[in-house]
């Protein structure tokens, strides 16, 4: 079965094999991020609009946290693609063991920082006083299936770098069938509301996590996990912090700049904060498509990079970069014709419905051009220079927004300057980063 599932990814044809790759990963990743929008549209379609802006409130607080450590899984996907690339198979046992015992020890960490951090974090966003009490008690236990989350996560990387994205996709379908049902039974059934939907995603995690062991106790042969050999081993350990640390931080110091956007989101007040993440959850599907296509030229350009094979982790870049752009705008084309339809999932409500078309209009209407700087950063990452790409990310998304909220906004304090942060920043990054690609790709081969 585990054999049925592997893709060949340094012979033959490249095009279909990445689709196959992709396109069940895309899906894994809008079934993780359907955990909190369900969690949203059940609370704003069966309890208030103060308890949809507490959920609504925590989506930058819980990326911030988690940021770092999905990151470190990237680490984990590059070091055994190259494994797998260079025919050093016999390591792979060894790597596998360190990123899952990872997992474990991030997740311990995610769960009592979460805990301790999250009414802190939520007044430094100046998170408002009526919803600050629901967005505590949602975090709090959202933070105690964090080792659930990260034990998937490593553990769909691992599946991940040898070509199998078809069963974390499996793990994440029963499982957002799941959360979706308990979220429907805890809220309409138990009138738990913001307790219920985030005891849901907690259960939902666990199932996920459940799963993608079984898979890998279930492997033979050097993926098979035996849970009495977790520990780490110093080598594969510096390797997958090497790669997936600068990930990380990227990824976490992205989240941050969107805690000070939130800030701004939130001086509109309960409406805005409710509106924007209603109309952010559509956002979330290009994204899960670019950053899916991302994460497949990652690990083809790994296992050719591995291999030695300059041209085709050329043509890696350039097949991944052109139907990742092409998949996304047919998806952006279907959200933006349908807007006014599919936000009445989340709210009825016509103030937080005009302040989620602000959104459409001025951000979800222009998300292709994240895979501009996205899919050539994952190649670089790909070729273990996992550095250049997030300090271009840090530059260019992160620090040109603050830049923007602290110097422009100010000037014309409304929700549809605010919002041009986004399409802004985008622009920016996509052109250094690809400039960047073609400098080190050259250094990378040279040697």
């Amino acid at each position: 079965m585990a054999r049925m599932n592997e893709i060949d990814m340094t012979h033959g044809p490249l095009a279909g094999k990445m689709l196959r790759f992709a396109l069940p990963l895309a899906a894994s990743s809008v079934l993780q991020q359907l955990f909190n929008a369900a969690d949203l549209a059940v609370v704003g379609r069966f309890a208030n609009a103060d308890a949809m802006a507490a959920v609504g409130s925590n989506a930058p607080v819980i990326n911030l946290l988690v940021s770092l450590f999905v990151g470190l899984s990237v680490g984990a996907n590059v070091v055994i693609a190259n494994l797998v690339g260079s025919g050093r198979r016999e390591r792979i046992r060894d790597a596998v063991h360190t990123s899952i015992a990872l997992a474990l020890a991030s997740g311990v960490f995610l769960l009592v920082a979460g805990i301790v951090l999250s009414p802190f974090i939520l007044r430094l966003m100046g998170a408002p006083q009526n919803v600050m009490s629901l967005a505590v008690i949602y975090l709090r236990i959202y933070f105690l299936g964090m080792p659930a989350m990260m034990v998937y996560n490593f553990g769909s990387a691992v599946l991940r770098s040898r070509g199998d994205s078809k069963r974390p996709f499996f793990c994440l379908t029963l499982a957002g069938i799941i959360n979706i049902a308990l979220n429907l039974l805890f809220v309409i059934v138990f009138q738990l509301h913001v307790i219920g939907v985030a005891l849901a995603t907690v259960l939902s995690n666990c199932v996920s996590a459940g799963l993608v062991l079984r898979f890998l106790a279930t492997e033979t042969g050097e993926f098979r996990l035996d849970f009495r050999r977790l520990r780490f081993h110093s080598e594969f350990l510096r390797s997958i912090l090497r790669v997936g640390l600068p990930a990380g931080l990227q990824g976490m110091v992205f989240a941050l700049s969107n805690v000070v956007i939130q800030s701004g989101v939130n001086s509109f007040g309960a409406n805005c904060i409710a509106g924007m993440t209603a109309a952010q959850n559509f956002e979330y599907v290009s994204w899960c498509t670019i950053n899916a296509f991302a994460q497949t030229v990652v690990t083809f350009t790994g296992q050719n990079y591995g291999a030695g094979d300059e041209q085709r982790c050329r043509k890696v870049l350039r097949l991944g970069l052109t139907i990742c752009i092409g998949v996304d705008l047919v998806i952006l084309a279907a959200i933006l014709l349908s807007r006014h339809v599919i936000i009445q999932l989340f709210t009825t409500d016509p103030a937080v419905i005009a302040f989620s078309m602000v959104r459409f209009e001025r951000v979800v209407a222009l998300h292709f051009l994240c895979a501009t700087y996205e899919v050539p950063g994952g190649a670089m990452r790909g070729m273990n220079r996992s550095m250049v790409p997030a300090l271009i990310s840090v530059l260019g998304t992160c620090a040109f927004r603050l830049l923007y909220i602290f110097t422009l906004f100010p000037l014309n304090r409304t929700i549809e300057n605010l919002m041009l942060v986004y399409p802004a920043s985008w622009v920016l990054t996509g052109i250094v980063m690809n400039a960047a690609y073609f400098i080190v790709r050259k250094k990378a081969f040279a040697k």
